[in-house]
């Protein structure tokens, strides 16, 4: 390399240069089961109304408008609770980059259960936090209150993120034990509801009995992988600071149009949602079955399951043109285990029987 480009590189942080790029597998040609995507995709009358309404769209102006156009439609969908406020990001990521900044302090921690989602992790890393992880219970990946509440007082972080229902292992956590910890917590509590369409619950009722807990939802999980919108609700003071790190224009037109149609449409949705959940049940009974498989109860649009060898079941299945999601490296607690989305009946179909071609 030149000395220019040494030079270069030499400004970038050492952590930086150290990490691996969030790895997205390729998955041309095969039946795509590994990130937690609706499988749906519009009526071809569907398809046309929204290409004319983006046609429409003013995409020589700023999408200032048409972002706080989403935002109202967005709370009103969610039923924001008086005296709250609602603020956007470029998908869930964003936001979670946002609150990461907005808490990073001198010496201020960032906790969560763990394993969950990996960018509470990376996003707090990369702001100079630590990260503090609590081990799930290793028997059905429920919190651990006791260790939740002596992590909390030892370590006082100034947010806490709780996947409800829990990426990568499904569940719903027990409520009593959020309770306490929200209780107990010094600073922020994030309920983060990407997969609420899936659950038999949400976290919305805690917003008016506790003002320090924000709820985070996505419209990936809606339907909307591809258009990158995530929302943040909580106590319209506390919504105020966050938007502040908030890019001016981070929605563009055409997405916040396409949401905004998606939100018209929301009994379309909420119908998928509906054949997922049943899909879900279906499958999960199916992995019951099968010799071999530890399947775990979900509440979200996946299903974790532990098999004898993780790297043989998921290159076994990938031979066989079926992507899923190899957890095993991801945790202690994920030994031998893969993360399965939930897709169409057809899908879910050639998933079962690459799988038990896998196992044989």
């Amino acid at each position: 390399m030149s000395t220019f480009l040494n030079n270069a590189l030499s400004c970038i942080r050492d952590d930086v240069r150290a990490a691996q790029a969030y790895p997205v597998a390729s998955s041309a040609g095969m039946v795509k089961l590994d990130v937690m995507e609706n499988p749906f995709r519009l009526s071809p009358e569907l398809q046309a109304q929204l290409g004319a309404r983006l046609g429409a769209v003013a995409i020589n102006r700023y999408p200032a408008e048409s972002t706080a156009k989403l935002a109202a439609a967005l709370a009103a969908h969610a039923g924001m609770p008086d005296g709250c406020a609602i603020t956007l990001g470029n998908g869930s990521d964003e936001l979670i980059t946002m609150l990461s900044m907005a808490v990073s302090k001198a010496g201020a921690k960032i906790l969560s259960p763990s394993p969950s989602f990996v960018m509470y992790e990376l996003s707090a890393r990369y702001q100079n936090l630590q990260f503090v992880g609590v081990p799930l219970r290793a028997a059905d990946f429920e919190l651990d209150g006791p260790s939740m509440l002596a992590a909390i007082a030892e370590h006082r972080p100034a947010l806490i993120y709780l996947s409800y229902p829990n990426n990568p292992t499904g569940n719903l956590w027990d409520a009593t034990v959020i309770e306490q910890i929200i209780q107990a917590a010094p600073g922020l509590v994030v309920m983060d509801e990407a997969y609420q369409p899936f659950a038999a619950g949400d976290s919305m009722a805690l917003l008016a009995r506790y003002p320090q807990v924000l709820v985070m939802r996505t419209m990936s999980k809606f339907g909307l992988a591809g258009v990158r919108i995530g929302y943040l609700i909580g106590q319209a003071a506390l919504i105020a600071e966050i938007d502040k790190l908030r890019p001016p224009f981070n929605i563009s037109v055409l997405n916040a149009e396409a949401g905004l149609f998606a939100l018209d449409h929301a009994d379309v949705y909420a119908a998928q949602a509906a054949t997922l959940r049943a899909e879900r049940e279906r499958v999960f009974s199916a992995l019951q079955a099968m010799a071999g498989v530890q399947a775990f109860p979900s509440q979200g649009n996946m299903i974790l399951v532990r098999v004898a060898d993780a790297a043989h079941a998921f290159a076994g299945m990938k031979s066989r043109g079926v992507l899923i999601k190899n957890s095993h490296a991801a945790h202690p607690l994920l030994n031998n285990c893969l993360r399965i989305t939930i897709g169409s009946a057809e899908e879910n179909q050639a998933m079962l029987a690459a799988l038990q071609e896998s196992l044989s």
